[in-house]
């Protein structure tokens, strides 16, 4: 009886099905660790990805599912070549400005291209429809993954670092005070007098009009996709699970809401350090 038991629950311990959808770059790197981990307990890992990419290859660790896009690595490698040659370059303010805009745009359009010939690749698709994944992993700084999440009708998981604007906590209707939480790049602490609090607040502004440009593509996309108007907040408040790579040893501390966790160091490879 006692083995008639055992064997009836082993099927509740076996693994479950991934279906990961990353983002370039570093992101990648931070997100194959804990991939590598979940394949040792028994994940069954998938993973979606362009065939032209700055860091993500095909490799033996996972199945990798490639698909086509609409540009060459020497486009790609360009755009990023250009952003760094960038930096050192003289010019006023307004110059860099307008450089700056120049390349987010035509580095956006790259991805938004990318996704489009993901979401339009009926074969790919049909693939992912018919495995019977049980989730989605992804990185929401591009939406592409929780389209594809929602598509194939999945629970997602957040794997992040902070999302421009603070989408995270509108998303997750996670209080985030300007009073309290100081925002990205303003160099304001969690102690702020009432000036700083004014800069903290005004900071916003620009921030939302950057957001509105970068993901309301992303928006449209979806719409078109799946049939429904959606919006940015629509998508990313689907995600089940945000994982946040940060702590309140480095970060401030802040409100967060349940499905919010803290997992700093977890893409962090852990070795014996010598005597």
């Amino acid at each position: 009886v006692m083995l008639v038991l055992l064997l009836s629950v082993l099927s509740l311990a076996a693994g479950g099905k991934v279906l990961v959808l990353p983002v370039d770059g570093s992101h990648w790197l931070s997100m194959r660790e804990v991939l590598d981990g979940l394949r040792q307990k028994g994940h069954e890992i998938v993973v979606v990805a362009p065939e032209i990419s700055l860091h993500i290859k095909p490799t033996k660790s996972f199945v990798m599912k490639m698909y086509p896009v609409p540009f060459t690595q020497e486009e790609m490698d360009g755009r990023f070549q250009a952003f760094f040659q960038d930096i050192f370059q003289e010019g006023s303010f307004l110059e860099k400005l307008i450089r700056r805009y120049q390349w987010i745009k035509e580095t956006f359009a790259m991805f938004l291209a990318s996704c489009r010939h993901l979401l339009y690749n009926k074969e790919l698709i049909s693939y992912l429809e018919e495995s019977k994944f049980d989730a989605v992993l992804t990185n929401p700084l591009l939406p592409c993954g929780q389209i594809v999440a929602e598509r194939l009708s999945l629970p997602s998981v957040f794997f992040l670092h902070q999302m421009p604007c603070g989408l995270e906590y509108g998303a997750t209707q996670c209080p985030s005070p300007p009073s309290y939480v100081p925002r990205m790049f303003t160099g304001l602490t969690d102690h702020m007098n009432f000036l700083q609090r004014v800069k903290n607040m005004i900071f916003l502004f620009p921030n939302y009009f950057l957001c509105d440009f970068g993901f309301q593509p992303y928006a449209k996309l979806a719409s078109e996709v799946l049939g429904r108007d959606v919006t940015v907040n629509d998508l990313f408040r689907q995600g089940s699970i945000w994982l946040m790579k940060q702590d309140f040893v480095l970060h401030y501390p802040q409100p967060l809401m349940p499905n919010m966790i803290m997992v700093s160091g977890v893409s962090c490879a852990h070795k014996k350090l010598t005597q």
